[in-house]
C-alpha cells in the first residue's frame, strides 16, 4: 500500500545532533560496494535523547561506538531509520553498509550505469549510501577514500581537493578527497569509471590558478570544448557581477548518460546529464548550445547560492534554485542577447509554470507541505522563483540589489537558512516596505491584472485604473493582492516614449509603478503626446495582463520594448485564431516585420512565431478542443504563407548558408529566421518547397538545419521522411544524445499513426527504458504532442498510463514527471475528461504505486 504520509513546514524541528566530521571509505567491487563511515557526532540539545539516523534500502553490516560494538538493545532499525540508544556525546560511530549499485534503477544514492559509478543525493539520496542525518541543516566536513580496480576504474573523484592517491595493492588503487567546507549530505558526490578528460585552468581575481576538468565517455572529449568555455565565462561573470570567487583548487564536471536531472551542483564535483555538456555542430543544435551554456553556469553559480549558503529544510528549495535560475538567466542574457533571453525565459515560464499554476498541483514557491519532495522540483520553485528574485532586483535597482546580495553572503556564509533570511537582506537595502511582497512566497496561482485607461486630451491627464484578480488556491481559499513592480511607458504615435509625471511613485524615474492594492488608480500629468500605453515592459511581473482598448498592431510594429512587441504579436495572433478579429491586419503587420531590416534576425525569428498549441490551450481555459485549436493555427500559418510566399522565398534564399557552422549571433540568427520562414512555406505543400526542405536536410552542415528540415519532411512529405530517417538512424545510432532527437522528432509527429510508431520505437535496439533521457525524448515528447496525446478515443492517455505504471517500478521520479501530463484533466472537453479519468484511475489502482506518482495523480483526480 502506498505511504501517503505528509511532511509539513510547520512541523520543522531544529536538529538535536550534528555530525561535524564524516570520513567515508568506498571499497568498490564489480557486483557490490562496501561503505565504511566514521561519524563524529555532537549533541546540540537533549544529549540523553536517542540518535536517529536516516537510512533506506541498506544492508547494515556493523555499528561501532567509540571503537566497540554496541549492545543489541542499543540498536533499533526499521525501513527508514537506525536508532542508537545509550550514547554519550561527543562520540565516534563506525557504520559499515553494503550497497548493490548495479541494481539501483532509481538512480538515487550510489548507482552504476554504463560501467560508471556515480551518485545523485539531492534531495534524500545519501540515506541510500549510509546511515546519516540526511537533512540539509546538518552541515558536515567530508573526507572520502575511494578504492577500486586500477584498470576498470582509473578515475576516482569526490568533493573538494584531492589530498593523495596511489596503489592500494597490485590490482587496486585509491584516492583521498578532502572538502574543507562544511556541507549537507545532499551535496556529497562520488564518481568512479574509465573516462576521458579535457583539462584547462582559470585564474581568479585574486590570482589563484584553478584546475578545471570535464570528464566524459572516451571519444567524446572533442565535444567538451564549448562547455569548458562556458564554465570559464561563468567563473569570470560571477566575480564581476556578484564578487564571488571560486574557493577550491580544482573544479570537476562529469558527464553521464543516465541521470534523473539536468545536472547537480555537488561541491567541486558537478555531475551532469551528458545532454548539457557534450556538443558539436554535427550533433547539437543552436538551442542545445544555449542550454549547455545556461546549465553549466547554473551549477557553477550554486557554489555560492546553494552550497556555501544552503537551505535549512526542503521547503526552502526556491532559496537556492529560484535565485540561481535568475543568476543563470542574467548570465545568458549578458553572453547573448538581453531582449531575446527575456523572451525565452517568459515563454518557458508560460508553457510550463503557468500551466502548473492553473492546475491541481499548483503550489507556492515555498510550499507548506509535501508527500514526496522529489515532486517539488518544479517550474514554480525554479522559474517562478526566479521571477520573484527578478522583482527584488527591479524594486531595489542594480546597485542596491548588489549591496543586498553582499549582505546576504557576508551574513549567512556557511549556514543553512530560510527564504525569510534572504528577504531580510533585501529589505535592509531599500526604503520601500516589502511586507506585502512576501505573499509571493506563500500564495499560489498566477495573478491577473485588469487595466483600463481614461485620457483627457483637454487636461493632458491620463488615468490608469488597475484591478488585481487573484484566483483562489487549490483548496478554494481566498488569496490576497500581491505587491509587484509594473514597468510601463507612454508612447506617442511614432512609438517613442514620452516623459511620465506622477506623484507618490518612488520608482517612476525608472519607468516603474508599484502595484499593491486590489484596485488603484494612477494619474499621469502632462501626457500631451499620449497615443498608446506599453505595459509590463521586460515582463517586470509574472502576471496575466488584460488591457482594454490596446492596439496590438501598433505595438507589434512600433514598441521599443522587445517583450511588449512580442506580446502584442502573440495576443493579436491568438485573437485571430480564436475568431475574435480578422486576420487581414495581422497578416499585413506580419509582412511589415518580415521585410524590416532593422530588426535583429534572432529577435525577428521569435517575433514571427505563432503562439504554441500549449499557449492556445491556456487561452481557451475550459472545454478545450485540441483538434480545433490545432486546425486554427494551421489555417493561419497557411494564410500567412500564401500572402507572403514570394518575400519568404526570397528571404530564405538570402539567409540559407548550408555550410556555415559558426555559433555567433549573426549565424544563429540566419538559421533561426530561415527555419521559421521554412516552417510557414511548408504549409503550402507544393513540390518546390518540399524540394527545398529535402536539399536543406541533405546539404546542411549543422544539426540545427538538418533536424529542422527533417521535422518538416516528417510533416509534409512523409514518403521522403522515411528514407531520411533511415539515413539519420544509420549515421547516429552510436550517439545516444543524437538518438534522443531521432526519438523526439517521431514522437512529436502530427501525422496519423504516431502512437503506433512510438510503441514500435520502444522496442528499438537503441532505446532503453532505464535511461531517463530516452524516456523524456520518446514518452515525454509524446505527452507534449497534444494532437495525439489528447486523441478523443483515449488511446494516448491509456498508453501513457501504462508506461507510468511500468516506469514507476523502475524509476518513480521519472514516472511522476510523466504523470504531470494529465494536469489539464478538468480543462479538457468532456469526452477527453472521461478518457483521462479512466487512465488515471488505472494508475491509482496499482497497490504498489510510489509516493511520487500517487501524490501527482491523487491531486489531479480530486480537483474540482
Amino acid at each position: 500500500m502506498t505511504n501517503t504520509t505528509m511532511t509539513y513546514l510547520k512541523a520543522y524541528q531544529a536538529p538535536t545532533f550534528q555530525i561535524e566530521q564524516c570520513e567515508l571509505e568506498f571499497y568498490i567491487d564489480d557486483d557490490k560496494t562496501v561503505v565504511t563511515s566514521q561519524l563524529y557526532v555532537k549533541a546540540l540539545a537533549s544529549p540523553d535523547s536517542p540518535l536517529v539516523l536516516h537510512g533506506e534500502r541498506l544492508q547494515l553490516d556493523s555499528v561501532l561506538y567509540n571503537g566497540t560494538t554496541l549492545r543489541a538493545d542499543a540498536v533499533k532499525r526499521d525501513e527508514k531509520t537506525l536508532t542508537l540508544l545509550h550514547l554519550t556525546f561527543p562520540c565516534r560511530l563506525t557504520i559499515v553498509t553494503t550497497l548493490y549499485p548495479h541494481d539501483n534503477t532509481e538512480l538515487e544514492g550510489l548507482y552504476c550505469s554504463g560501467g560508471i559509478f556515480c551518485t545523485q543525493n539531492e534531495p534524500e539520496g545519501f540515506r541510500r549510501i549510509t546511515y546519516f542525518l540526511d537533512r540539509p541543516d546538518n552541515m558536515t566536513r567530508f573526507t572520502t577514500t575511494i578504492i577500486a580496480d586500477k584498470k576498470t576504474y582509473p578515475v576516482l573523484l569526490s568533493n573538494g581537493n584531492r589530498d593523495r592517491y596511489g596503489d592500494w595493492d597490485e590490482e587496486r588503487h585509491y584516492a583521498v578527497w578532502n572538502d574543507p567546507f562544511p556541507k549537507p549530505s545532499y551535496l556529497f558526490a562520488l564518481v568512479a569509471g574509465d573516462l576521458g578528460v579535457v583539462s584547462d585552468n582559470f585564474t581568479t581575481c585574486s590570482g589563484r590558478c584553478i584546475e578545471l576538468n570535464i570528464y566524459c565517455d572516451k571519444g567524446n572529449e572533442s565535444k567538451c570544448t564549448y562547455a569548458m568555455q562556458a564554465l570559464k565565462d561563468a567563473m569570470k561573470w560571477d566575480e564581476v557581477h556578484y564578487g564571488r570567487e571560486y574557493d577550491l583548487d580544482i573544479y570537476n564536471i562529469v558527464a553521464v548518460d543516465s541521470f534523473n536531472m539536468g545536472a547537480m551542483e555537488n561541491k567541486g564535483l558537478n555531475i551532469f546529464n551528458a545532454a548539457y555538456v557534450l556538443a558539436d555542430t554535427q550533433t547539437a543544435t543552436d538551442q542545445n548550445f544555449l542550454g549547455i551554456q545556461s546549465v553549466i553556469a547554473h551549477e557553477y553559480f550554486h557554489n555560492w547560492t546553494g552550497n556555501r549558503i544552503t537551505c535549512r529544510d526542503w521547503f526552502q528549495l526556491t532559496l537556492k534554485e529560484g535565485l540561481t535560475v535568475f543568476r543563470d538567466q542574467c548570465f545568458s542574457a549578458d553572453m547573448n542577447s538581453t531582449a531575446l533571453q527575456r523572451l525565452r525565459d517568459v515563454k518557458a515560464l508560460r508553457e510550463r509554470q503557468f500551466v502548473e499554476d492553473s492546475g491541481p498541483t499548483a503550489h507556492a514557491i515555498k510550499p507548506d507541505s509535501y508527500m514526496e519532495i522529489n515532486n517539488f522540483y518544479t517550474a514554480t520553485v525554479y522559474e517562478k522563483g526566479a521571477e520573484v528574485i527578478r522583482m527584488f532586483h527591479t524594486l531595489l535597482g542594480e546597485q542596491a540589489y548588489r549591496h543586498a546580495m553582499d549582505r546576504y553572503f557576508d551574513t549567512f556564509d556557511g549556514k543553512a537558512v530560510r527564504t525569510e533570511d534572504f528577504f531580510w537582506a533585501m529589505q535592509q537595502h531599500t526604503s520601500l516596505d516589502l511586507t506585502l511582497f512576501e505573499r509571493w512566497y506563500t500564495q499560489m496561482r498566477t495573478p491577473q491584472l485588469h487595466v483600463r485607461t481614461d485620457y483627457n486630451a483637454r487636461t493632458a491627464e491620463l488615468k490608469i485604473t488597475c484591478k488585481q484578480v487573484i484566483p483562489d488556491d487549490v483548496n478554494g481559499k481566498k488569496q490576497l493582492p500581491y505587491m509587484y513592480p509594473l514597468r510601463l511607458a507612454l508612447l506617442n504615435e511614432r512609438g517613442e516614449t514620452i516623459p511620465m509625471r506622477i506623484a507618490k511613485q518612488p520608482l517612476i524615474d525608472r519607468g516603474i509603478i508599484i502595484i499593491s492594492q486590489e484596485e488603484e488608480t494612477f494619474v499621469f500629468q502632462d501626457a500631451v503626446a499620449f497615443s498608446q500605453l506599453s505595459l509590463n515592459r521586460e515582463f517586470s511581473a509574472p502576471i496575466k495582463l488584460h488591457v482594454k482598448g490596446v492596439d496590438n498592431i501598433f505595438l507589434m510594429q512600433h514598441d521599443t520594448d522587445g517583450f511588449v512587441r512580442y506580446e502584442a504579436a502573440q495576443e493579436e495572433a491568438v485573437a485571430v485564431m480564436m475568431g475574435s478579429c480578422q486576420h487581414t491586419d495581422f497578416i499585413e503587420a506580419f509582412g511589415a516585420i518580415l521585410i524590416d531590416e532593422r530588426i535583429d534576425l534572432l529577435f525577428k525569428a521569435e517575433l514571427l512565431e505563432l503562439p504554441s498549441l500549449a499557449l492556445l490551450m491556456q487561452e481557451q481555459h475550459s472545454n478545450i478542443d485540441v483538434a480545433a485549436l490545432y486546425q486554427a493555427r494551421e489555417t493561419l500559418m497557411l494564410a500567412v504563407a500564401q500572402t507572403h510566399e514570394e518575400v519568404m522565398m526570397r528571404l530564405y534564399r538570402k539567409l540559407h548558408e548550408p555550410h556555415n557552422t559558426c555559433l555567433d549571433a549573426a549565424s544563429q540568427g540566419k538559421r533561426a529566421l530561415k527555419n521559421r520562414i521554412l516552417s510557414y512555406l511548408a504549409r503550402l505543400e507544393n513540390a518546390s518547397v518540399v524540394d527545398i526542405i529535402q536539399k536543406q536536410y541533405e546539404q546542411s552542415a549543422t544539426m540545427t538545419d538538418r533536424i529542422a528540415a527533417l521535422a518538416l519532411l516528417e510533416k509534409v512529405a512523409p514518403h521522403k521522411a522515411i528514407e531520411a530517417l533511415e539515413q539519420f538512424y544509420d549515421t547516429y545510432a552510436h550517439d545516444a544524445l543524437t538518438m534522443n532527437k531521432y526519438f523526439a522528432l517521431q514522437a512529436a509527429s502530427e501525422r496519423l499513426g504516431t502512437l503506433e510508431r512510438v510503441k514500435a520505437l520502444e522496442k528499438d535496439r537503441c532505446f532503453d527504458m532505464k535511461v531517463p533521457n530516452f524516456v523524456r525524448a520518446l514518452l515525454g515528447t509524446f505527452t507534449r504532442n497534444f494532437l495525439h496525446f489528447h486523441a478523443v478515443d483515449g488511446s494516448g492517455y491509456g498508453y501513457i498510463a501504462e508506461k507510468i505504471i511500468e516506469l514507476d517500478a523502475i524509476n518513480p521520479s521519472i514516472a511522476s514527471g510523466l504523470a504531470g501530463a494529465f494536469k489539464t484533466y478538468r480543462q479538457m472537453q468532456l469526452s477527453n475528461q472521461h478518457e483521462m479519468q479512466r487512465a488515471l484511475e488505472t494508475i491509482m489502482g496499482v497497490e504498489t504505486l510510489s509516493k511520487n506518482v500517487y501524490e501527482i495523480v491523487e491531486k489531479i483526480l480530486k480537483q474540482q
